[in-house]
């Protein structure tokens, strides 16, 4: 049976390279049947943390990626660890080593400024019985692999790869406080949990070939790897923050949707096949292979991510929309007293132009309470371009015209302010422009006379009859010279 395994770290957030890791090791294992594990790999006590390993679990739940075994913790399994490291030290395979963090830097400093590339020098396989004798009593010691052969294997996406044994240095399995190193916990537990396949990004292929000498020195079979290209910014350098690389729940407070999240990541270096991009998750499962991996780093494009995450948006049921939306307006006053039916309403008329769910109310406040800010420089420049003006008298003509209407749907309120722009001959967009400028505070949206049917007539007028009494006479000294000259009193 196919047995993969994601293993972050708790050291830091679920960023975006390890999600798409954890995706693809999900999707090839849902696809094969298999197993999808997880495992929390806190060798490093110090800046491992619970809190870590709650946002690492949370973040996989958030993209659907629930696994069929563990959480396992390395920190839980050091008994294991030191059994298997006596059996290499008995073999003769590893030594101790008493060097201290600051003796090392010393020595590498020293090698460095010869211009000289730096690898451990092997001071502690060559110590005199006496001399170990002493550190045993003074210092604690770390046990090291002995180097004595070089490392190849076979990776699914690049082929085979090889190292001299010259370019790697004998590296640490047991560090001196007794915890194991990743690269001897990672061979263990993946040989005892009996993963079939490791998935994960290339920069890892140096930790490979160390893993590849302790499966031989083990005398086990390794799995098989599969070195993923990394995710690369615009720029086409390693994605970092910089470049948006964030937290995934970070993606999630902004209001991206899990399903567009998921499906943005997985043609990130995959490809179904065809010119498609809007793929569900049952399709993935069913579509995916390795074979279909490509080699190159592929670009994280927010905008792309972003223009995905709307076709999403506009693909969700109103009703289910507000229930993802919850998060982002249950603080916001008076949506509340508005009801789930009005806010459906607004949600139907604003989700065309959403691209994340936190946009709804910067897009939409004006539909809960009045304007909080009107946009006076991007309305003087319809101004300028002659396709507004502001108008008491026509304003008040608009407000006396809606009081008469029995009927305030948007087809009535389109042909009534029709009608008022024919009687004063002067074009529609005349009236338009100002009047969705005073309800909104805004000079573009979705269609007026829809909104105004939102609203309804009460506040439409009250918001005009507001516009005119305070907002005008307010922002008069910030309006330009030549929006002046159109106001009339």
């Amino acid at each position: 049976m196919i047995r993969v395994r994601i293993a972050p770290s708790p050291t830091g957030f679920l960023h975006v390279g390890t999600a798409r890791t954890a995706l693809y090791n999900f999707l090839f294992a849902r696809n094969k049947k298999g197993k999808f594990v997880l495992r929390i790999e806190d060798t490093d006590i110090e800046r491992s943390s619970d809190e870590m390993v709650d946002v690492i679990v949370e973040s996989l739940k958030w993209m659907g990626l629930y696994w069929d075994e563990g959480p396992y913790f390395q920190s839980e399994r050091r008994e294991i660890y030191r059994e298997h490291a006596d059996k290499l030290l008995q073999a003769g395979l590893v030594y101790p080593c008493y060097c201290t963090k600051e003796e090392i830097e010393e020595r590498r400093r020293r090698v460095i400024e010869k211009k000289r590339a730096w690898k451990y020098d092997r001071r502690c396989l060559f110590l005199t019985q006496k001399e170990k004798e002493q550190f045993e009593r003074e210092r604690a010691k770390a046990l090291r692999f002995k180097v004595e052969k070089s490392s190849s294997f076979e990776d699914l996406l690049h082929g085979r790869i090889e190292r001299s044994k010259e370019d790697i240095e004998d590296f640490v399995i047991v560090k001196s406080d007794g915890m194991a190193t990743y690269n001897f916990a990672c061979v263990a537990d993946d040989h005892l949990m009996k993963i079939t396949h490791v998935i994960r990004g290339e920069d890892h292929i140096s930790n490979t070939h160390k893993q590849i000498l302790l499966y031989e020195a083990f005398g086990w079979t390794p799995p098989e790897f599969v070195h993923l290209p990394l995710i690369l910014g615009p720029d086409r350098a390693k994605l970092s923050k910089r470049h948006s690389a964030v937290s995934v729940l970070e993606y999630r407070d902004r209001g991206f949707l899990p399903e567009a999240f998921v499906n943005f990541l997985a043609l990130l270096g995959w490809s179904p096949g065809g010119d498609r991009e809007i793929i569900s998750f049952d399709e993935m499962i069913e579509l995916f292979s390795l074979e279909r991996v490509g080699k190159r780093g592929a670009v994280f494009d927010i905008k792309k991510l972003e223009w995905m995450n709307g076709e999403y948006i506009k693909a969700t049921s109103d009703r289910e929309l507000l229930q993802r939306l919850l998060p982002f307006i249950e603080n916001k006053p008076v949506t509340k007293e508005k009801g789930q039916e009005y806010i459906l309403r607004v949600i139907g008329l604003l989700k065309e132009r959403l691209f994340l769910l936190s946009q709804f109310w910067e897009l939409g406040s004006y539909f809960f309470i009045l304007p909080e800010q009107y946009d006076i420089d991007g309305f003087a420049k319809y101004v300028r371009k002659g396709k507004a003006e502001i108008k008491e008298e026509r304003i008040g003509e608009v407000m006396k015209s809606f009081k008469n209407l029995k009927k305030f749907d948007s087809e009535t309120v389109e042909g009534c302010v029709r009608n008022i722009a024919e009687c004063m001959s002067i074009k529609p967009a005349l009236i338009i422009h100002p009047i969705r400028f005073a309800l909104t505070g805004k000079t573009v949206g979705p269609g007026l006379f829809e909104l105004m049917e939102i609203l309804g007539k009460d506040e439409c007028i009250r918001r005009l009859e507001y516009f005119v009494e305070n907002i005008i006479p307010q922002y008069r000294t910030q309006i330009n010279a030549n929006m002046l000259k159109l106001l009339s009193y």
